[in-house]
């Protein structure tokens, strides 16, 4: 195996990982009894921690200084990460996990939607096609919902889902952000917000902090460091298309471990936007790979 082929694998294999971590956040908010405020003070602090000690280790002095000396453009995608991690948390305790993982994986397209909007970057026709199945897919997967509560949820999760849209436009827009240091910024700035409206952060005990702690150190730090170190061994349209595991993953940890059933709804709209998220990230990755040769 050359060294090329055994990078790639390298690569495939910390992406694969950081959608399997970032998976975990379903789970841990079912594991954890607190309020919204309190698990976010509690993840935002240990995930920020995380990627901070990752940014100093891998980036030494420099890094620090990204962190602390934030352009407008880092605080900009700082506080959309930070609107979209607020209403994370609270969409997952009021509706479905398979609810809030289907419109998450809509995102890649608001993306394209905002950047057009914004940037006047054209949609190719496979996106818009791709979209409106997209689009058909959150019909179905929301449609059986029930309750203030569930679709209370069901909007923090489109808030959420735009909030990230915009955050990777605007990355776009400010090529020069440092990605992983507005990463712990958002994190800290999370924690930050939630403090006047946590209601137990005194009351968690040594095990409960010890979850929380795994929540912010392997959801959002590990996650966030294997895919920074996967992304550069690999085609960004495969690490991409390899991210969406995160989705199916989702209801499935939280099914295994307290039977929580997605409806056929869920599943039929998921799969229909699953399948117009591979389909366009696959058409893209083949159109690529046929350029150099049309040279």
């Amino acid at each position: 195996m050359s060294d090329v082929d055994a990078q790639h694998r390298t690569g495939i294999a910390l992406i694969v990982a950081a959608a399997v971590a970032w998976s975990t956040a379903a789970f841990f908010t079912r594991l954890l009894h607190f309020d919204s405020w309190t698990i976010l003070f509690w993840r935002g602090l240990f995930g920020g921690g995380a990627i901070t000690l990752f940014l100093v280790a891998t980036q030494g002095g420099r890094g620090a200084r990204d962190l602390v000396a934030m352009g407008a453009g880092g605080w900009l995608v700082a506080c959309l990460s930070t609107v979209g991690m607020v209403a994370f948390i609270p969409a997952l305790q009021m509706t479905s996990v398979a609810n809030v993982a289907v419109i998450v994986a809509v995102q890649p397209f608001a993306a394209a939607a905002i950047a057009w909007i914004w940037l006047r970057e054209a949609a190719l026709p496979r996106t818009l096609l791709a979209s409106a199945v997209a689009l058909v897919g959150v019909a179905v997967a929301v449609s059986g919902a029930g309750g203030v509560a569930d679709y209370r949820g069901i909007g923090l999760a489109c808030v959420m889902m735009l909030a990230l849209s915009l955050m990777t436009v605007a990355i776009r827009r400010h090529r020069e952000t440092p990605m992983v240091a507005t990463a712990a910024l958002s994190n800290f700035l999370g924690s930050l917000i939630s403090i006047p409206f946590a209601q137990g952060i005194g009351s968690a005990t040594a095990s409960d902090l010890g979850v929380l702690a795994m929540f912010g150190f392997c959801q959002v730090g590990l996650g966030l460091t294997l895919f920074t170190l996967g992304s550069r061994l690999i085609p960004s349209g495969q690490a991409s298309l390899i991210a969406t595991l995160e989705t199916p993953l989702m209801p499935l940890w939280v099914w295994l471990a307290f039977a929580e059933m997605p409806s056929v709804r869920a599943l039929v709209g998921g799969a229909l936007v699953m399948g117009a998220v591979v389909a366009d990230i696959a058409a893209g990755g083949r159109a690529q790979l046929v350029q150099p040769a049309e040279r």
